[in-house]
């Protein structure tokens, strides 16, 4: 078993107003309502398998489709105790907006008039993180933001680091997420930015914080055991400080996304076929496998403390967000 490597080191920084780091037209933090095609409902079975393969049950679940009115792609990835849930969705034109669904109607989300925007997470008060990117960056380049409930927008940069990303944010605002360079795979560390603008970091291990307790005890990821292999993830899960490596058995890949205060873990897995499932990790050690019905792929990004899971599907190589409730 992996040793999963201590913080080594906190640094303090001042989070930045989004105005102060673009000129003009760019500094437009646009937040406008956008129409929604009309959701589906549709009961699904979920199959639970234990990580040994020794034990299956059936439990029934209520999907529900989330598409952005006019978009070609739709993804859900985060969700609150009150059932808010923040995604993003790409344009006819090839552009990404941040959206937050609320009581049914979407916000679209834009960092600036121009910036790609994701909206990844939400607190139970509103706050938003994500991410974004300019026209013209590499691929590579990715800035992180937290947006305030009253909309304004607040970059959260790990300098000096090209390249932030704000997964999820928790109750008592600490934002988790990761930072790395063009490299990408060798500089990936995974990051704990706490309201008062420190960042905790871990060494050694390329990965990515995802999700964790309001009380910060339990923190779940992903990371990279093999450098030399890109696409090989394992989830893991940190409980006091103890490791421990999340693997679904026979994935080629496995990434933790998320987890609820119950202990709840969700993220998704890859076969050798190179086909995607979701996942719900449970107390007793039992992996749920999640397929949203009649899909080709499935990925679990988000649960909140109700154990409703939010998600993304692919039907025809098309993308769309989803909500499972129970």
């Amino acid at each position: 078993m992996p040793s999963f490597p201590p913080i080594v080191h906190t640094r303090r920084f001042r989070l930045v107003p989004a105005s102060s780091l673009v000129l003009g037209a760019m500094l437009l933090a646009a937040c406008q309502d956008s129409p929604v095609a009309p959701p589906t409902a549709r009961p699904g079975l979920v199959t639970s398998l234990s990580e040994r393969g020794e034990s299956r049950s059936e439990r029934t679940f209520t999907f529900t489709t989330i598409d952005v009115q006019g978009a070609v792609a739709t993804q859900a990835w985060g969700i609150n105790a009150r059932g808010d849930i923040v995604g993003s969705y790409v344009d006819a034109s090839g552009r990404s907006h941040g959206y937050l669904r609320r009581d049914g109607e979407f916000t679209t989300i834009d960092f600036s008039a121009t910036a790609n925007t994701e909206a990844r997470g939400i607190s139970p008060d509103g706050e938003i993180v994500g991410i974004y990117w300019l026209p013209g960056e590499p691929a590579v380049n990715l800035h992180g933001f937290m947006r305030a409930k009253k909309g304004a927008f607040v970059a959260v940069p790990d300098h000096p680091h090209i390249s932030t990303v704000a997964q999820r944010i928790l109750p008592d605002g600490t934002i988790l997420g990761c930072r790395h360079d063009a490299d990408q795979m060798s500089t990936m560390r995974g990051i704990v930015v706490s309201k008062d603008g420190s960042i905790a970091e871990f060494d050694s291990v390329g990965s990515m914080e995802n999700g964790a307790t309001p009380d910060h005890r339990q923190v779940v990821g992903f990371y990279y055991p093999d450098m030399v292999v890109a696409n090989h993830q394992e989830g893991f899960l940190t409980d006091d400080g103890e490791f421990r490596q999340l693997h679904v058995a026979g994935s080629a890949a496995t990434q933790a996304w998320d987890i609820n205060p119950a202990g709840e873990i969700v993220g998704f897995y890859r076969t050798p076929a190179n086909v995607f499932h979701g996942f719900v990790l449970r107390e007793d050690d039992q992996y749920i496998t999640f397929d949203f019905p009649g899909a080709t792929a499935t990925r679990l990004r988000g649960i909140n403390p109700r154990g409703e899971i939010v998600g993304t599907y692919a039907v025809g190589g098309v993308s769309h967000g989803f909500l499972a409730t129970r």
